[in-house]
Formats: structure tokens, sequence, C-alpha cells
């Protein structure tokens, strides 16, 4: 030390400590000359000794004044030893970087001053610590004081553009690790700092940051949201960059981006994530095979951005999503058809109804492409599928429909399919009145209407609920006679009476229209029937005829004015041929009250029937004059008795058997219904019997007190006051005598 201080004049000691900055700075410069002259004879141990005189004794000391003269002397040293300044930083540097956390904010600002001077003197030998200064250069460019910003910052500047940028020794790789852990910080000038640094290591061509892109992509998302317009548009633009070079790169690792955009994809923020759905539009195209095992998670990513609120990202999600679906892979290929299910079906529960469109936009094209490993996985997806038919939008409730018709192509799909339509009608009576028509008429359409209606049938025919059953034949019944799309369903019903496939399709349906009344007349008179539909009505009893059947059948005069029954009309010119045509629709008539609206359209239709058809005499009259009702269960649609009252039958169909069903069935309803009057009856009155009773023990109690008293006040009768009393009182109701009658 004593060669230290040998070397350095006690004045240049004195003023290094000195509180007036230009003392400081003339010592200092005294000092660079001392030690240009020791580095000339080449004494190099004595400048070791003044660089550690300067650490220990300024650099280091208690008192803020050293330490700032340590700063600028240690800066003026490596001035004085040039282009040999190198072999010293070891000792120079550190004290300089420690002296970044001092409490002192001059301290600080000195410190980056003399580190500036530092590297614009060694250049690229400074590298070596270019980690430690970098991360010196992070904190402060956060630093409380303005000033220490400041300094920092032409630091920054020249350690990016002058030395890192011209260097070949600096070490991406183990720069990524530092600036990876300090992406996440939310200060904005370090922000800053940071897009910064990316930009400038990512213009120099010797520097490879795409391939380390991953590891700090993440954090430049997180700008985009930054409160700074500046700090958004720098990130913004160090993205558009990296996102041009990945176009034109060869090789990008798109596996690792892709988890992190899919991430940022659903971020609140808006410019977040149309950023994010951009590059996932630009990696579903250029990524092909490198993403097939990330469809799932960018599936996951591009719905519910294509109910964005933000038109942009709504745009650039369904380009997205269409890209997605026309890629072709197999499943040997690493494609999860099981992973983009569950996808849908997940976003099959959005509230937004654009997203539950494609992802039924996705099934339906799984199930056309890859229908055996769908099929797989059916049991994961088909409660949900079902759910989806009480959706309040229409448009999707037909896609969904049309994916169950997909599926229901195999027969055990198909039954599987029906039973549990039937089972979500039962269990949501507000889904058969509101789905209901669109439901069944869409499942006509796109799986047959005959097989549809005919596994209906079956299903309901055996249904426990009766009130249910009523009211899905009701349901069915009006869709089978106003839907367009069952035309040739009606036009097979018509010929029921002429050819074998209409008959069968009849009587099977005619098994489980046995629950409603309406729906069974309404069956004949479209199969002309009309026979049967007129015994029908005459089998009806008091208790079937009530409100709703009375509703049901206005439904069905007003049908019988529709082009649907024009058929049924221009038979009425032949009242002479149709004769029970005719009557079933009198019969009809005689049921409905003369006041009501269908009464006056039938009745006035009626009118119009001509009398110079009737070419068979009183034909009327003779078909059903004198013969029982009981007799017409036994004859055949001609209205001729038949020989074998069992077995009759017109065509095929046993319309006496079919009665006989329609009986037992309708025996069944009235049963169940006098059941919930009694019960109804017993339950309400239980509550008021005790009641009742005590009253009328009361009244009794009462009754008694009034005759003692009567008693008491009474004189005792005689004889001949009650004789005359007898002979004065009228006889009764009872004891007046009638001929042949007995008087008691």
């Amino acid at each position: 030390m004593s060669d230290a201080l040998s070397a350095i004049p006690a004045a240049v000691h004195r003023n290094l400590s000195d509180k007036l900055y230009e003392k400081r700075k003339n010592a200092a410069l005294e000092l660079e000359n001392i030690v240009k002259n020791l580095t000339s004879s080449g004494d190099h141990d004595k400048i070791s000794k003044v660089i550690e005189m300067l650490i220990k004794e300024f650099a280091k000391s208690p008192q803020a004044n050293h330490r700032k003269g340590g700063l600028i002397g240690l800066a003026a040293v490596t001035v004085g030893l040039s282009t040999e300044a190198a072999q010293y930083l070891e000792q120079i540097v550190p004290p300089v970087i420690n002296s970044f956390s001092d409490q002192d904010s001059r301290v600080r600002y000195y410190a980056c001053e003399a580190l500036y001077n530092i590297a614009k003197v060694v250049r690229g030998d400074f590298i070596i610590f270019f980690n430690k200064i970098f991360d010196a250069l992070c904190k402060l460019s956060a630093d409380s004081d303005a000033n220490v910003q400041s300094a920092a910052h032409l630091l920054d500047r020249l350690v990016k553009q002058d030395i890192v940028t011209e260097s070949d020794q600096f070490s991406i790789e183990e720069f990524i690790p530092l600036l990876k852990e300090r992406m996440n910080v939310l200060n904005p000038y370090v922000r800053q700092f940071l897009v910064g640094w990316i930009t400038v290591l990512d213009s120099v061509p010797d520097i490879d940051m795409l391939g380390f892109l991953p590891d700090f992509l993440d954090g430049l998302f997180n700008m985009l949201s930054d409160s700074s317009h500046e700090i958004r548009q720098q990130a913004d633009s160090a993205l558009s960059e990296f996102l041009q070079e990945i176009k034109n790169s060869p090789s990008v690792d798109y596996g690792r981006m892709a988890e992190i955009l899919v991430q940022r994809a659903a971020s609140p923020d808006e410019f977040t994530r149309l950023t994010a759905i951009t590059w996932i539009n630009e990696f579903v195209k250029l990524g092909g095979d490198q993403l097939v095992r990330y469809y799932a998670d960018i599936l996951g990513a591009i719905l519910p951005c294509i109910s964005d609120k933000e038109e942009k990202i709504r745009v650039v999600a369904r380009e997205t999503n269409e890209e997605l679906r026309s890629i072709h892979v197999e499943p040997s290929d690493g494609f999860d058809v099981g992973a983009i299910l569950s996808v849908a079906r997940r976003q099959l529960s959005s509230d937004f109804e654009a997203t539950r469109i494609e992802a039924l936009n996705w099934i339906s094209t799984l199930l056309n492409k890859h229908r055996t490993e769908v099929l797989c996985f059916l049991n994961d997806i088909f409660d949900t599928l079902l759910k989806a038919l009480s959706d309040s939008s229409d448009d999707v409730v037909l896609l969904v429909l049309e994916v169950h018709a997909g599926v229901a192509k195999d027969p055990q799909h198909f039954r599987q399919l029906i039973v549990f339509l039937v089972h979500n009608f039962r269990a949501d009576n507000s889904l058969l009145e509101r789905r209901g028509a669109l439901i069944v008429r869409r499942m006509c359409v796109l799986l047959d209407a005959e097989r549809v209606y005919r596994e209906l049938s079956t299903i309901l025919e055996g249904e426990d609920n009766l009130d249910f059953a009523s009211t899905m034949v009701q349901a069915l019944n009006l869709i089978l006679l106003t839907s367009p799309e069952l035309s040739k369903l009606r036009d097979l019903l018509k010929g029921s009476l002429v050819n074998r496939e209409g008959k069968e399709l009849f009587v099977a349906l005619y098994t489980s229209w046995c629950h409603s009344p309406m729906a069974i007349i309404s069956l004949c008179l479209l199969a002309q029937a009309y026979q049967h539909a007129s015994v029908v009505i005459q089998s009806l009893v008091e208790e079937d005829i009530n409100v709703k059947f009375l509703v049901q059948l206005d439904k069905l005069i007003r049908l019988l004015e529709t082009p649907i029954f024009t058929y049924l009309r221009l038979q009425l010119l032949e009242p002479g041929r149709y004769t029970w045509l005719l009557k079933t629709l009198y019969g009809l008539l005689m049921l409905l009250p003369q006041q009501s609206a269908a009464f006056k359209i039938l009745r006035t239709r009626l009118k119009t029937v001509p009398t110079y058809s009737f070419s068979t005499g009183n034909q009327i009259g003779r078909t059903t004059s004198g013969v029982p009702f009981s007799q017409y269960k036994h004859q055949n649609e001609d209205g001729d008795l038949e020989e074998d009252n069992i077995n009759s039958s017109h065509q095929g169909i046993n319309f006496a058997a079919r009665l006989q069903q329609f009986e037992n069935v309708q025996n069944l309803h009235r049963g169940q219904a006098r059941t919930r009057v009694n019960y109804s009856y017993h339950t309400s009155s239980s509550s008021t019997s005790k009641e009742v009773g005590r009253s009328e023990e009361q009244q009794q109690q009462q009754q008694q007190q009034q005759q003692q008293q009567q008693q008491q006040q009474r004189p005792p009768p005689s004889s001949t006051s009650s004789s005359v009393a007898d002979n004065n009182r009228p006889p009764s109701r009872s004891s007046r005598k009638g001929p042949g009658q007995l008087q008691l």
C-alpha cells in the first residue's frame, strides 16, 4: 500500500475524496497521467497496488464522497492503462458493478459513468462481464432517480450497440436464461429495457434469437396488455418481426410456441387475443405435421374466439377453424380423435351460439371422416348431445339432430337415439312443446319418416306413463297431419285399405295411437277407414268428452279444411258411396257444442253435401237403423255384417281386434283418471271430516235440548186431538194410493 501512496501525491489522494466534483475530477485526471507513466515504464505491480488502494480506501469506504472518488479513480486508471486495461478488468469492474446497488443515488450515477468510460476503453474485452452488467442495468432501468436512469440508459446503449453486436464472444445460450427470468417483470421501464435488448439481438445476423423464441415469447405477449402504449407498440413490433422470420424459416419449433399461443388466445386483453389468434392462424398454415398433436389445444382456443365481441378476432378465428378442418390427417399420424371430441363436447356448453354451432360441425366432420373412432367415444359425448336438443337456438338443435342422424345410421344406435328422445320428452314437457315438432320433423327427413314413426309407436305402445303417452301421440299425430316432410307417409296411409305397405304402417301406428281417441279418429280419416272411425266415435263414453278432447276435436275440424284433406272433402260429392264418411263427420258434429266455431265450420261443410247422388236410396238409414252398436264391431268397411263376427277384417286389417285394443287402452286411461280423482277427493275430504263430525254432534245436541224444552211446555196429548190432527194432515206422496199400489 505504501508503494501506491508513494506513486500518488497526497493532494491527489486528498482531492479524490473531496465533496466538490471539480476537485475529484482534477484528481482523477492527475491519476490518469500517473497510470500512463507507470504503464509506459511497465511497472504493473505498482499499478495493481494503486487499483487495490482505490478499491479498499475509496470504493468500499463508508463515506459517500470517498466512494465517488474511488469510482472516478478506477475509470481514470482504465483510461490510463488504455490497451493494457484488459488484464486489470478482473480487479476494476467488480467494485464498479457492486456500486450499482449503493444506497446513495449519486454513487449509483457515478458508477454508471465510470463503467461507461471503462467500456469505451476495453470494448470487446468487456463482454466477459456481460451477464452481471445486464443484470445491473436491468435494475437501474427502473431506478427511482431520473439521473441514474438516464446514465444507465447511456451505458445500456453503448453495451448493446458497440460491444455485444461487435463481439464474437457473446454467448446467447448463457444470456437467454437471464432474459427469461426477467420477462415477467411488470415494471414498465424494465419491460422497455428488455424489449430493446430482444430487438437489438435479433438484428444481429450471427445470433439466432428465433431458435430461443419459445423461452421469452410468453413474456412478449404479456407486454401486449401493458398500460403504456409505447411498450405495447414495441412488443407488437418485435412479435411482428419474429412472425415474419418464422414464415421465412425452414425449421421452427411450432409445438412449444403453440402451447403459449393457446393460453394467450383466452386473454382478457383484446389486442393480446387478436395477436395470438393471428399467430395460430399462421401456425396452422405453416406448421403442418408438427402441430398434429396440438390440434385439440388449438381447436380449444379457436372455438371461443369465433364468438368474440371483436369482429377482427372472429374473422381470423373462423378462417383458422376452416383451415384446421380442411387438413387431412389420420389417427395413425398422431391425430387424437378423442381429444378433439372432448374439446367439442366442452364447447357445447358455451354461452355463445356460434361456438356451439362450430363445435357440432366438428363432431359431424369427425363422424364423416373417422366414423369408427368416433363411435368408440360415443358414450362420452352422447349425453351432452342429447342435452343440446334443449338448446335455445333452433340452428343448434338442427345440427344436433344431424349429428344424431349420422350416429343413428347403425340400427342399434338408431333405437338408442329414439329411446333417449322419448325419455327427454317425458322428463321435460317444455321440450316437447317447444321443440317436439322441430325435432321429429328433422329426424324424419334425416332418418326416413316411416322408420322414425314406427320406432316411436313401438316405444309408446309400452309406455307406463299414460298421460305422457297420450300427449306424445297427440303431438306425433298433429305432425303427421300437417308437416310437409311427412307427405309421403300420409300418401302411404291413404292406401291402407288397398296396399300391403299402407296396411302394415296403419297397424303399426294404431297400437300407440290408441292412447288418444282423437288421434285414432284422425288416423282412420287419413287411412280412409271411415267405418272404423264411426265405430270409434260411438264407442266413446261420457268420461272421454272433456275439455282436452274438445280442443283436439276443434283442431281436427279446422284441419279438415286444409289442403291435406282435399281428397276427403271431394269424397263428400258422393255421399251414397262414402256413407260412413258422412256418418263419421255427423258423429263429430254431434260431439261439438253448438256454439263453438268448429261446430259452425263442420255444419257449414255438411250443408254443402249434395243430395242428388244418393243413388242407393236411404242407405244411411238402412245401414244404421235397427242395428245395435255391439254389432258394429263386427262389420266390415262396406257396412255389411260378417258371417264370422269374431275374425272380421278388410284387406288384412282386423278392425274388430283393433277396436278391442283401442277400448282396452282407453279403459286403462279411464281407470287411471278415476284413481286420481278418488285420491284427490280423499286427500281433500280427510282434512275436513273431523270438523264435519264435530259440527254434526253439536247440532244433534242442540236439537235434543230444543225438543226437551218443547215437551216441557206442550200439554199432554189426547186421543181425540191426535185423531183430528191425523185426519186434517194431507196425505204424503208415498202414502197416496195409486192404481195397483198397496197402501201401507
